[in-house]
């Protein structure tokens, strides 16, 4: 197993106290960082207690000697680090765990994703550093970390990829992304439960009222447990299903930009506008829907821009 080099957990304003008396003991250098109650470093392993939370994040190459050696022993009282099946046996029993990419970004598809598990699969899951999507800022790393999932021999997963032009039929269709989104998570844990008839239980993030989900569900489907939550990335297989999904969404992405020889952009932000803009100027306002999602304000937002408004 590689070494842990980041770890999250929350704790309370009293434990956060404790630490940063323990970490000035010790000679941390402290720091003033945005949204933390404070930040301090050592040559090896750096320490943030966000305000939100409160919560730490620790990183760097002495990260589990830290937790095991302080913050375990002196802060939180209880060893949980290597412990997991103890404190956590659920999550090393058969499920599935289902997660999505780009419901927030103008360009490119909405990926939906869903990964079955046993115990073996878990811990090799847990071996590869495969941890919630969104933690993972390198798309080469989501690769890396995509093409090791898939070699995991008891895994098993599906990923549904709606491309732009499909996706902006069915939101017409559904009507809310909340209908669309709950159509995907359902084909995909119905599409795991034909080849994995004997699961019981699927877990996904909770993104509206668990009715809505619920309904959308096929035969096989009504008949496990269905647990929907926030903060589900915690969980092993939603965290591989998160990167599954970012892998195809990020792929996509690069597919068109080598078709229009240009970047095509993450997220909503004036680089965005601005390159969507670019493809209007040379292919024409028909190709957006290819490409985007239409009930964006954003995609008004471009086509109301005259070409001059793009080359300032």
């Amino acid at each position: 197993m590689p070494p842990l080099t980041s770890y999250t957990h929350a704790i309370t304003t009293a434990q956060a106290e404790k630490l940063r008396t323990l970490l000035d003991q010790r000679g941390f250098d402290f720091q003033t960082k945005p949204y933390c109650l404070y930040a301090a470093a050592s040559s090896k392993v750096n320490v943030c207690v966000y305000e939100k939370g409160p919560k730490i994040v620790v990183q760097g190459k002495e990260t589990e000697d830290f937790i095991t050696h302080i913050l375990e022993p002196e802060v939180l009282g209880e060893a949980k680090l290597g412990y997991e099946e103890v404190h956590h046996p659920e999550m090393f029993q058969p499920h599935i765990g289902v997660d999505e990419s780009g419901k927030g970004d103008f360009f490119g598809p909405l990926v939906v994703a869903g990964v079955y598990v046993d115990g073996d699969a878990v811990r090799r899951l847990r071996d590869i550093g495969a941890v919630d999507s969104k933690r993972i800022s390198s798309d080469e790393r989501i690769f890396k970390i995509a093409a090791d999932i898939r070699t995991i021999p008891t895994l098993a997963w599906e990923v549904i990829s709606i491309h732009p032009a499909r996706y902006n039929e069915l939101y017409a269709q559904f009507g809310n992304l909340n209908r669309l989104l709950a159509w995907g998570h359902a084909r995909v844990i119905e599409n795991l439960l034909e080849r994995i008839p004997g699961c019981q239980r699927a877990i996904s993030d909770q993104f509206a009222n668990p009715a809505v989900l619920q309904r959308a569900m096929k035969t096989r489907g009504r008949e496990i447990e269905l647990i929907q939550r926030t903060k589900a990335e915690s969980d092993p297989a939603v965290a591989a299903a998160s990167i599954l999904a970012r892998e195809a969404f990020v792929g996509w992405l690069k597919s068109q930009a080598r078709k229009y020889a240009m970047e095509i952009p993450k997220g909503v932000s004036e680089g965005v506008k601005q390159a969507a803009g670019t493809l209007v100027g040379q292919h024409g306002s028909e190709v957006l829907p290819t490409l985007c999602k239409t009930h964006f304000r954003t995609f008004n937002e471009v086509l109301s821009r005259t070409a001059s408004d793009y080359s300032k």
